[in-house]
């Protein structure tokens, strides 16, 4: 089983403009991986980097630990920080290190 911490960027980079749901929510909310940003070196194998995802405009998720389903991806605990509101929606960050 994949786990987050074994997850390099370039796994991710696999998963962009996919949509994802936030399961740890009680309103339907889906996300779409947009970006994935290589940051240097890090912890994890493969350097550290960073992702951003869009979201809707409602409902805002508050800075916090998400569980994610994607098919390919699974379902993973992911720490999402809101950064930005754009015409689309709301973005949020995620930083593997």
């Amino acid at each position: 089983m994949t786990t987050l911490h074994s997850l390099t960027s370039a796994d991710f980079e696999a998963l962009l403009n996919r949509a994802f749901e936030v399961r740890s929510v009680s309103e339907d909310v889906h996300l779409s991986l947009i970006e994935v940003k290589v940051m240097g070196s890090g912890a994890r194998e493969g350097g550290a980097f960073s992702t951003l995802w869009q979201g809707p405009r409602s409902p805002i998720l508050e800075q916090a630990t998400y569980r994610l389903f994607e098919e390919k991806f699974g379902e993973q605990e992911v720490f999402l920080v809101p950064v930005a509101e754009k015409d689309a929606g709301i973005q949020y960050e995620a930083v593997f290190t």
